[in-house]
């Protein structure tokens, strides 16, 4: 603002600036302004409880699946993301992310292919429209075996 006033109400005043080179105006604004903060709780926390390995025929074999079981607190994601990568974290080789709708209580499955045996870093997160939520874990894959 440039300036504030001694009175409570708010005001505009506009002016229009004849010398101006370009012929637009100049818009002051003078008095009290409000706005809202909103809080909200946002995801707090993501935690991968369970590693399965599914187990296929061998003409099944392609990519070995693995499902991972998660938990969160918090307010509940509406989107998932996968980044697998090399067991140092650093170089990642895929990244997948799905909407998902979780309705009650956050625990949920999800599945990921892996298309060579080796051990890898599992990045989760979970997200909605304020807030993302990180869980990471090493996997190893065995050709349809997982540990």
């Amino acid at each position: 603002t440039t300036g504030v006033s001694s009175n409570s109400d708010s005001f505009t005043t506009v002016k229009s600036m004849e010398d101006n080179p370009d012929g637009g105006c100049h818009i002051y604004r003078n008095g009290y302004y409000r706005t809202g903060i909103s809080v909200v709780e946002g995801i707090l926390e993501v935690n991968i409880i369970q590693m399965t390995s599914i187990q296929m025929t061998e003409s099944q074999a392609e990519n070995s699946l693995v499902d991972f079981v998660v938990t969160c607190q918090g307010s509940l994601p509406t989107d998932v993301c996968t980044v697998v990568s090399d067991p140092t974290c650093q170089v990642s080789k895929s990244v997948v992310c799905d909407p998902i709708i979780v309705t009650d209580e956050c625990l949920l499955t999800i599945r990921r292919a892996f298309e060579e045996p080796g051990t890898y870093c599992i990045n989760i997160t979970l997200g909605d429209d304020t807030s993302q939520a990180l869980a990471s874990a090493l996997i190893s894959v065995n050709g349809g075996e997982s540990t």
